[in-house]
């Protein structure tokens, strides 16, 4: 039986992530708090800021920066796009 979660970010009782995804205590907060539909929409968002903003995973500031973004993006009511951002065309 999947763990469920009341997830923050949707309002919602959903399917709990099956680990802990980031590491320290953000990780664990996100472990608690959200749901696994939440955390593919943060992954997108993610994805988006690596390429727009050229960010690279290995650097720390940058890392920095993405925990930021996430705890923003899944916490704090979402997370602004990248200045000049254009979504593709579908």
């Amino acid at each position: 039986m999947p763990r469920t979660v009341f997830c923050q970010y949707e309002q919602r009782e959903t399917e709990g992530l099956d680990f802990v995804p980031w590491p320290g205590e953000l990780g664990r907060r996100v472990f608690a708090h959200i749901g696994k539909g939440a955390w593919q929409a943060w992954l997108a968002h993610q994805t988006m800021l690596i390429n727009e903003n050229r960010l690279s995973p290995m650097n720390p500031q940058h890392r920095a920066f993405l925990e930021g973004e996430m705890a923003k993006f899944l916490f704090g009511g979402g997370a602004e796009k990248p200045a000049g951002y254009v979504p593709p065309e579908a």
